[in-house]
Parts: C-alpha cells; structure tokens; sequence
C-alpha cells in the first residue's frame, strides 16, 4: 500500500519542513507509540537503525527492548550456533 498525503502550500512554507524531515517525525512519532518496530521506523525514514537510534537519543526517546525482545534475540543468536 502506498499512502499519498497532500499538504497545502502555505503549511509546508511556513513550518519550513522537508519531505525528508516530515518522514522522519511520522516515523519517531509511530515508534514512540509502539506502532511500529525500531527496524520499520528507520526504514520509513531511510535511515539506518543505528542513525535512527541516535537519533532518537538526541531526544531523549527510549528504545523500547522489554523482557520479551531480550529472549527472542536469546533465542536468534542461540540458533545461529553463538
């Protein structure tokens, strides 16, 4: 699916936002909410996930990683014979 979104002119002048910047916040916006996955989120943004994590701590914005995450890359890196 792709979504298009049309922003009239004189919102996109005055904020003075790029494309660029404007994915960036809908991606940090979405991540924070637990909507979607630090690995979704960077791609949203085109950026790589250690750029969006440093990113995200220029704000101060915890990475989410619970209990849950920690056993299930215990469990990957068990796989891959660590």
């Amino acid at each position: 699916m792709k979504i298009t979104i049309e922003l009239p002119d004189e919102l996109i002048q005055s904020t003075q936002i790029t494309e660029t910047e404007l994915l960036r916040e809908i991606a940090i916006a979405l991540f924070e909410q637990e909507r979607i996955t630090l690995g979704r989120a960077s791609l949203l943004c085109n950026m790589n996930q250690i750029a969006f994590q440093k990113l995200l701590a220029s704000r101060n914005i915890p990475v989410h990683y619970d209990l849950e995450d920690y056993e299930a890359d215990l469990q990957s890196i068990q796989a891959e014979g660590w």
